[in-house]
């Protein structure tokens, strides 16, 4: 059964989603089967990056959720509804599923109003594996530490901190890391993103692999030109030779090279 990836940052801001989506799409544009798991219940957002809007979405995992549908009925084909952006054109043809949460005001409220069974949840995970036969899962988890992201935590195979180069998030993801250790996670890798282009990424990438003890899989540079995307497309297949595609495809090839 395919690996289960949790991406996880303990502050918002990081550029959580934006990794997810396009390190999933890095990994099914070289050939795998690819799912994407959008547990940021309060406030999803990874549907906008593949041109997803109400309208087109369908059911959601908080119906799932609730009990109301199957898992397999929250699958949405990325492939089927591409659009007109040139990068997320890149992916005809692949194996890429998103499970998205509901951006509907009533259906959040709902939900964090009456809670669900984690348990439902973990199912879920299985499933989604099981019936779409995918080598990876990406969970987009929720900021911080919470029961979800505990569990997505705990069923991974692979968990990547994202953090940025600021004092604040180096104490949080301290905090991330001693859990993950006390979980005995497989696999653990740091990304640090929105790093300034005059910084030393060598140098970056040794301080905070000597900080944690832990391997850094790649350090991507703070740019306006993926401001001005505006989660728009898929940065990295749009704009493949860019520094910040290079650096995201060098972090998709460490996670490839995980036995």
């Amino acid at each position: 059964m395919g690996k289960i990836v949790s991406i996880h940052s303990f502050r918002g801001g990081t550029g959580k989603s934006n990794t997810t989506a396009n390190l999933a799409s890095q990994m099914a544009l070289a050939g795998k089967r690819v799912g994407i798991v959008d547990t940021d219940i309060a406030s999803p957002g990874i549907h906008v990056l593949f041109g997803l809007d109400e309208k087109l979405m369908g059911h959601t995992l908080n119906e799932y959720l609730r009990g109301e549908v199957d898992i397999h009925d929250v699958a949405f084909r990325v492939s089927d509804h591409l659009g007109d952006a040139e990068g997320r054109k890149k992916l005809a043809g692949k194996d890429l599923w998103l499970f998205p949460s509901s951006i509907n005001g009533r259906e959040i409220s709902r939900i964090l109003h009456d809670g669900y069974d984690v348990n439902l949840l973990n199912q879920g995970f299985q499933s989604m594996r099981k019936e779409f036969d995918l080598d990876y899962l990406f969970i987009d988890t929720h900021p911080g530490v919470g029961e979800e992201t505990l569990l997505s935590m705990i069923l991974s195979d692979i968990l990547v901190i994202i953090l940025r180069p600021d004092q604040q998030d180096f104490q949080g993801t301290a905090v991330t890391v001693d859990i993950a250790r006390s979980l005995d996670i497989p696999h653990l890798r740091l990304v640090v993103n929105k790093a300034l282009s005059r910084y030393d990424f060598s140098q970056i990438k040794a301080t905070v692999e000597q900080t944690y003890s832990e391997e850094v899989a790649g350090v991507l540079p703070l740019t306006e030109d993926m401001v001005e995307n505006a989660s728009s497309d898929i940065f990295s297949l749009r704009y493949p030779d860019h520094p910040w595609s290079q650096a995201m495809r060098g972090v998709a090839e460490n996670l490839l090279a995980i036995p």
